[in-house]
């Protein structure tokens, strides 16, 4: 059997490449989260990209997690801005310092690279924007750090989930000991039950009515019975395995039955007034803390 695709919610991915005369840098990196909160830096130059690259990792099958998109472009050539000289604004300034230096008395250091400090004398004028052919472009290095980024998130949620099958494993196998214990414990505590009654009614010369006697025993025999928690629980074994091949984001689902199978094992350890049965419960539930420990971190 093929098991369906289950993925952390921890993930890197990082590209850098250079296209058409741009160094173009794509980094991409994820944490645990309730939600998914997705955090875009783009530089300027691009930066109407940005509303892009969300849909885009959704498209790609993000749900959940706390994502911090990193992206730099960089241009390589000069061709990608024209930049030219304000002649008629240096005009102006250069009579400006010219009138400062003769009527204030000032020294003369009016050079080529203390004027250029000023930067209203240069113009840049960048080229016309190409929305698609940009994203064409930056998509070719964010598909490659995606395909890094989900990668890493495959890779750590298939170890979880062999990990979480594992300890499921375990809590089966101690759910059939449970079981086990909890018929003979019960079948032995109303046997000296009744013989303690019997004895206590005998001291004081009064005729045991076996019937109710026994009846009144089943009944509390009953009432400290764990069948149906076992049963309950065993469904939920069944409902969390197939949530996990379900192929689909699985973390609050899995959250909120990890809730009620702790809610089962509770019971069955208030119940049952066995230390065997007591031991093997603390180490469900111990297992079961694990368990929900590692969910946190499935998306």
């Amino acid at each position: 059997m093929t098991l369906a695709l289950i993925n952390s919610m921890t993930g890197f991915g990082r590209c850098r490449d250079t296209v058409n005369g741009r160094d173009i840098t794509v980094e991409i990196k994820s944490v645990n989260s309730r939600y998914l909160d997705c955090s875009v830096k783009i530089s300027r130059s691009v930066s109407y990209l940005e509303e892009r690259i969300k849909p885009y990792l959704q498209a790609r099958g993000l749900s959940r997690g706390k994502v911090d998109v990193w992206i730099g472009v960089e241009s390589l050539s000069a061709e990608n801005a024209d930049l030219r000289l304000d002649e008629d604004y240096l005009k102006g300034y250069l009579s400006a310092l010219y009138r400062l230096r003769d009527g204030f008395g000032l020294p003369d250091d009016i050079s080529v690279m203390t004027v250029a400090q000023n930067p209203k004398l240069f113009v840049s004028k960048a080229p016309e924007e190409d929305i698609e052919k940009d994203w064409e472009e930056v998509r070719s290095v964010l598909d490659r750090a995606a395909d890094a980024f989900f990668a890493v998130r495959a890779r750590e949620g298939e170890a979880l989930a062999k990990d979480i099958r594992a300890k499921l494993a375990g809590i089966r196998g101690n759910t059939e000991q449970v079981e086990s214990l909890s018929a003979d414990s019960i079948l032995h505590y109303r046997e000296r039950l009744a013989e303690r009654i019997r004895d206590a009614l005998s001291d004081n010369r009064i005729t045991v009515d076996e019937s109710r006697l026994l009846t009144e025993c089943a009944i509390y025999s009953d009432k400290v019975a764990v069948d149906e928690e076992l049963v309950r629980l065993r469904a939920h074994f069944d409902a969390f395995e197939e949530i996990l091949s379900s192929g689909e984001p699985v973390g609050r689902r899995l959250d909120f039955l990890m809730q009620e199978m702790n809610r089962e094992v509770n019971t069955t350890g208030s119940k049952c007034n066995n230390a065997e049965i007591a031991a093997l419960v603390v180490n469900m539930k111990c297992e079961l803390e694990k368990i929900r420990e590692q969910i946190q971190n499935l998306e």
